[in-house]
């Protein structure tokens, strides 16, 4: 059983920046795509950015040029690093791993992100 544990969340500014990160508790082998989603208040879960273990990355427009996602495989753990962000980038985000040979995910406990002056 993989536990993943996301940090970083906080209360910013608009404008301002956040990196969150997500430790993995193993070392996954097999092909798998990591990712962050969040989750607004009222709101279903949408993707925020995925990437693959062999680094095919992928984005939501809402966040293109803003948010970058990058991974250290070595050390089992996903960033996040957010810039320019806004009132509606407001949610818990959750980190997310998907095991593709089974299709199935694990998903974190989720971190809150507040975006507001």
């Amino acid at each position: 059983q993989v536990q993943l544990v996301e940090s970083g969340g906080g209360l910013v500014q608009p404008g301002g920046s956040l990196r969150l990160s997500c430790v993995a508790s193993e070392t996954i082998f097999s092909n798998n795509v990591m990712g962050w989603y969040r989750q607004a208040p009222g709101k279903q879960r949408e993707l925020v950015a995925t990437q693959t273990n062999i680094g095919f990355i992928n984005y939501a427009d809402s966040v293109k040029g803003r948010f970058t996602l990058s991974r250290d495989n070595a050390k089992n753990t996903m960033y996040l690093q957010m810039n320019s962000l806004k009132p509606e980038d407001t949610a818990v985000y959750y980190c997310n791993l998907q095991i593709l040979s089974v299709n199935f995910n694990y998903w974190g406990q989720g971190t809150q992100v507040t975006v507001s002056s």
